[in-house]
Parts: structure tokens; sequence; C-alpha cells
């Protein structure tokens, strides 16, 4: 099993994420840390393969978390998952050695994709590092393992992938409410039926655009409201 250490400032963002990772063949989350002093931490006593990491937490940006990792002489494995889409970030995530950038929100299928690769370039490198490297055949065929893993996970950073219009417009109509949106409210909105409505949020729950948030009302039973994912 590929051991996985989850990494983001939003309690919310890293227990959905973990639960992702869980849902992959092959992987298991073994941590969440909110801080990157609690990421040391949790490296050091978890001693994980892989680490999910967000540039933006409270005591130390990602990145330069993932420079002093390297300067201490960890070898565990990076993917930056961040809402940060500068080509400054990207490139300096590229030169601490992050094996690839995810873009929030991102849907659990490009996650999984990106895993799945991940675990078969492991395999690939693990499986030369017994042989050896015979001469620059095995060489250019590990880059290429490792490029392959790059694709695998679909658009790079500041591209999205196109939604129908009907759910875009769901889509916006949550990230532009500053609040949690019911069916209801995002019917009302945009002018679709409820049904329609809720059908559409709930697919945009599942693709990890957006997060399902239960309001209670005077009645106490929940009602399902969204909020933006990742």
């Amino acid at each position: 099993m590929i051991r996985v250490l989850v990494v983001d400032d939003d309690f919310r963002v890293a227990r959905l994420h973990a639960a992702q990772v869980a849902r992959v063949p092959g992987y298991e989350c073994v941590g969440e840390a909110h801080t990157a002093a609690e990421a040391r931490e949790a490296i050091a006593r978890e001693r994980p393969d892989l680490v999910l990491l967000d540039v933006y937490l409270p005591d130390e940006d990602g990145i330069a978390l993932l420079a002093s990792l390297r300067e201490a002489g960890h070898d565990v494995d990076v993917i930056i998952i961040t809402a940060a889409r500068d080509i400054a970030t990207v490139r300096a995530a590229m030169r601490g050695g992050a094996v690839h950038y995810l873009v929030k929100p991102f849907g659990f299928e490009q996650l999984a994709a990106q895993l799945g690769a991940y675990r078969r370039w492991r395999a690939d490198a693990e499986s030369r590092s017994r042989t050896g490297i015979t001469g620059q055949n095995d060489v250019d065929a590990l880059f290429a393992s490792q490029r392959a893993s790059t694709a695998a996970a679909g658009p790079g950073p500041g591209s999205a992938r196109r939604l129908p219009p009907t759910m875009q417009k769901v889509l916006d109509a949550v990230l532009g409410a500053g609040r949690p949106l019911g069916a209801q409210d995002v019917s009302d909105l945009i002018g679709i039926s409820r049904p329609t409505a809720q059908r559409y949020l709930s697919e945009l729950e599942r693709k990890g655009r957006l997060t399902l948030h239960l309001e209670y009302g005077a009645t106490g039973r929940p009602v399902n409201t969204y909020v933006p994912g990742g």
C-alpha cells in the first residue's frame, strides 16, 4: 500500500481528500495535517510515501515546506494541491521536486487518475532500482514514465474541465453566493426546477467541485446545502 499524508489548512477539505485517497486501490491515508509544523511531525512519525500538500498554510508556505523537506533529506514524494494558478508558484513547485501539481477544485476522477499513474511510475522506478540502470534507454524510459504520470491527470494548472452549460450555471451560482445554497436556492437563482438543481448539485459534489454542507433548521432536520469544494 502507498501511504499518503494529506496537508491542508481547511479541516473539511483535508477530510474530503483523505476520503478520496482511501477510495483509490493500493492507497491508504495515514493522517491529516493542517499546518506546516503538523506536517513535519506527521512525516517524521508516519513516514508516508506521498504527501498531498496545499500551498496556503497558516504558518508557512507549502512551497517553502517542500524545499525544507528536501534540504532535510526527506525523499517523500509530493503532489501540490492548491488554488494557486500563477506560473511562479508552478515553477517553484517543479524546482522543489513536486511530482505533480493539481489545481483546486478538482474532482475525484482527476485525483484517482493521477494517483493511479503515480503508482505505476513508482512501481517502474522500484523495479529499475532492483535491476539497476544499464544505459540511457533505461533513464529515458524512467523519465518517460514520469511524464506519462503527469499527463494522466488531465488538464494542468490554469485550465478547467468544461462542464455542460446548465451545470456550469449551477456551479457559478454556488461559487458566487458567498453562503451555502440548497437546491431551492439554485432553482430560484437560475430558473431551473428544484429536482434538476439537486441533480446537478449532487453531480458537482461527486466531482469534487462542491462540498455537501448540512444545515439544521428549527425542526432539527438537516437540509442539504452546498459550498465550493476543494
